[in-house]
């Protein structure tokens, strides 16, 4: 494994890159400043609209060439620049979607002058036709009132029933207020959840996923969840210990279940002895089950 995958360098994306080699990359998934003067610990939120726009555009052009032709790329923006940006990155790829998050926020506060703004957009691009997208990996279940309704004979052996359906581009998933498990020291962190869905459908298992601007280090958690690979950017140093922090607490989590497989207590040679019968499917079963 080359020594830059599951990597979070510290730097700025634009120097870093370079140690990226070109068509390495299955899916950019990067969650950049929206110019809306939020505090990262440097003046990046807080440019012109033309330098903001100069500078969105300089990085998109160092970051394509990372992907493979099969590649995709998700993008976060707010409503304000999302047109400007989309323009850009159509002249370069083509545009699948533009996804809505609905971060739920409740109705409570807001612009007397304005609608409140409750919502995230995110584009999704792919580099040619045959690029990789996986949706059985992030259909969701119907439930079991929906299979009800649809018990008639015409409706027996359906796939699509079984199978869950396609995630519409409307994602309603909950802000992660400050109390969230998941919140960590970070003014936009996203949540998993929606960082999982776009990973697992559009990073192959054992591919790689580039974040630009690693942020609270949701990315690089979410690829190593998924068995998927990372490499980022981050330029604030307390942003980089955070992202360490997470990674290391995900991987305790993840092997916490497997030291307690380990230990689990064995029953003794005499009390299997005293037993005529093996242990029976369901006791099978149960030893496998999550």
């Amino acid at each position: 494994m080359s020594d830059w995958v599951n990597q979070v360098f510290c730097e700025d994306a634009l120097a870093g890159l370079a140690r990226i080699p070109d068509g390495s990359i299955d899916l950019i998934l990067t969650d950049p400043p929206y110019n809306l003067g939020k505090d990262y610990g440097n003046a990046s939120d807080q440019q012109s609209i033309a330098a903001y726009l100069a500078w969105t555009e300089q990085w998109i052009d160092c970051a394509l060439p990372k992907l493979k032709p099969n590649g995709s790329l998700y993008i976060f923006l707010t409503w304000r620049f999302s047109p400007e940006i989309f323009v850009m990155l159509k002249q370069r790829m083509t545009m699948m979607n533009e996804i809505i998050w609905d971060r739920r926020v409740p109705s409570m506060g807001g612009s007397v002058r304005s609608f409140t703004s409750v919502h995230d957009t995110a584009g999704f691009f792919v580099n040619r036709k045959d690029y990789y997208f996986d949706l059985d990996a992030v259909r969701i279940a119907y439930d079991a009132k929906t299979k009800k309704a649809r018990s008639r004979s015409i409706f027996v052996g359906a796939k699509w029933l079984e199978v869950g359906y396609n995630p519409k581009d409307l994602w309603s998933v909950s802000r992660l207020h400050r109390l969230h498990p998941e919140r960590a020291e970070h003014p936009t962190q996203k949540p998993l959840e929606i960082i999982e869905r776009m990973l697992k459908a559009s990073c192959p298992p054992g591919g790689v996923v580039l974040d630009l601007f690693m942020g609270s280090g949701t990315t690089a958690v979410a690829a190593q969840r998924c068995g998927r690979n990372y490499v980022g950017f981050e330029m604030n140093p307390d942003y980089c210990k955070v992202i360490e922090a997470r990674l290391v607490a995900a991987r305790s989590a993840e092997a916490a279940p497997l030291v307690a497989a380990v230990k689990k207590p064995r029953a003794s040679p005499k009390a299997r002895k005293s037993s005529n019968v093996g242990p029976t499917n369901e006791n099978l079963a149960s030893q496998f089950s999550d």
